[in-house]
């Protein structure tokens, strides 16, 4: 797959149903996604199967992911707005 048809699906993937979510992967993977090692945007990927309810709970600090990879993935892309 190319890159641009892989940025285009993942771009597809972050529409996501709560624009809070939106406003945070759309950046991302415009900005930061083509700077992530091969693993870290693998994690990312795997984020983005993840239910949008789980999703917020995580991002907003509702809850702590339990999965060590997705919860560095959610750190790094806070860490991201935070700046």
């Amino acid at each position: 797959m190319s890159l641009a048809n892989k940025k285009a699906r993942l771009k597809w993937a972050c529409r996501r149903g709560m624009l809070e979510l939106d406003v945070l992967f759309m950046p991302f993977v415009d900005e930061a996604y083509d700077q992530l090692s091969a693993q870290e945007q693998i994690i990312f990927e795997r984020l983005l199967t993840c239910e949008d309810p789980e999703l917020f709970a995580w991002f907003m600090g509702h809850e702590s992911c339990e999965d060590p990879e997705l919860n560095s993935m959610v750190q790094l892309i806070l860490n991201r707005v935070k700046v």
